[in-house]
């Protein structure tokens, strides 16, 4: 692996200064352990060192550092995308309160509360969450926070 000056300053940077989480740090130390135009080293007439070694120096295990390797292979050589966290496209779990679900809560709150009541309270619009089919089944704390994030007051 070949790492480009810039790319050997900006990890060097990173590694040596700074407030950085230390798995970008991990990465970045071995990549540059790993990097075969290491000046220091041709300089030595060292050669680069095993996985095992690299793997000693950072102190992790030897499958990181072929982890690492790999992905920076696999993303054609983009050290910021191998040191950085890969973002998810989408969340691990879809949130059950949609715009759509806010809405329809915040209509039901603000429309007429049932016979017998004067009022709408959160444990009722709970029961009348439930009944509903179109809206999924809510605690009445989250309708709670639904209402306060709409700015709505029940009164």
């Amino acid at each position: 692996m070949v790492l480009d000056p810039a790319d050997r300053e900006m990890l060097t940077a990173l590694v040596r200064t700074g407030s950085h989480p230390a798995s970008q740090v991990r990465r970045a130390r071995i990549l540059l352990e790993l990097d075969q135009n290491d000046p220091g080293r041709l300089g030595r007439g060292e050669p680069v060192p095993t996985q095992q070694v690299v793997a000693w120096r950072a102190g992790v295990h030897v499958d990181t550092v072929v982890k690492i390797s790999k992905a920076y292979a696999d993303r054609g050589g983009d050290v910021t995308d191998t040191i950085g966290r890969r973002k998810r496209l989408s969340p691990p779990v879809p949130p059950i309160v949609t715009g759509e679900v806010e809405a329809r809560v915040i209509a039901l709150a603000c429309s007429q509360p049932p016979p017998g009541y004067a009022r709408w309270s959160l444990r009722l619009l709970e029961k009348h969450v439930a009944l509903v089919d179109d809206i999924p089944d809510l605690d009445h704390s989250t309708i709670g926070r639904i209402l306060k994030r709409g700015h709505c007051v029940l009164i």
